[in-house]
C-alpha cells in the first residue's frame, strides 16, 4: 500500500510542526507549509499529496481563496480545514472541517477514510 501524503497548510508553525510529527509517527508522510502561497507551490511537486490539511484564517492568501485555487487546478486532492475559531462558515461544497485543537485519532482516521476512497 502507497504511504499516505499530507500536506498541511497553518501560520501557527509550532503547532503545524507538532501535527506534523505525530502524523509521521503514524506513518502518514506530511510536509508543512505556513502560507497559502508556498502550499499552492508545494502542490505542483511530481509527488502532490492526496490530501490537505488547511487552515482557514491565514495571512496573504486564506484557507477558502487556497480551497478555491486546489479546486480549481487539483480538483482530486481532497481538503480537511482546521479552524481555530469554531466551525466557520466555508460551505458545504467545502467538506471537512475539524477545530484546533485537533483530536489526532479523530483526524488519522478521516484522512485514512478519504484516501481508502480514491
Amino acid at each position: 500500500m502507497e504511504q499516505i501524503r499530507v500536506l498541511l497548510v497553518d501560520d501557527e508553525e509550532e503547532f503545524a510542526s507538532a501535527l506534523a510529527e505525530r502524523l509521521n509517527m503514524r506513518g502518514i508522510h506530511t510536509l508543512t507549509a505556513s502560507r497559502g502561497e508556498e502550499a499552492l507551490r508545494m502542490l505542483e511537486s511530481d509527488s502532490p499529496p492526496q490530501v490537505v490539511l488547511l487552515d482557514i484564517m491565514m495571512p496573504g492568501l486564506g484557507g477558502k481563496e487556497v480551497f478555491d485555487r486546489i479546486r480549481l487546478k487539483h480538483p482530486d486532492i481532497s481538503v480537511i480545514f482546521l479552524s481555530g475559531q469554531g466551525a466557520p462558515e466555508i460551505g458545504p461544497e467545502c467538506g471537512d472541517c475539524l477545530i484546533k485543537p485537533v483530536k489526532i485519532d479523530e483526524l488519522i482516521r478521516k484522512i485514512r477514510s478519504i484516501c481508502a476512497k480514491v
